[in-house]
């Protein structure tokens, strides 16, 4: 016997909104956590233009500034997520 359209629908809709909850991420408990995330964040989009630039540099020296640069951030990291 086939199911009728509307129980699906309402299946659906649980599915839907425990993926939604799956998918959230969790909430942060203390101000510090939560400046720590943004810092990581923050970092990681720095890492990411990094990136880019260096894929468009044309000169040796500015892309090795940007090694540089990008170790640093590569640092910070890990040191933010080992704490």
């Amino acid at each position: 016997m086939a199911r009728g359209w509307e129980s699906k629908a309402v299946e659906d809709q649980i599915a839907s909104a425990e993926a939604e909850k799956k998918a959230r991420p969790k909430a942060v408990s203390s101000q510090r956590d939560r400046d720590k995330q943004a810092e990581i964040e923050s970092l990681l989009l720095s890492r990411t233009e990094l990136l880019n630039r260096i894929e468009a540099a044309r000169n040796e020296r500015y892309r090795a500034q940007l090694e540089l640069a990008l170790k640093h951030i590569d640092g910070k990291l890990r040191e933010l997520k080992s704490v």
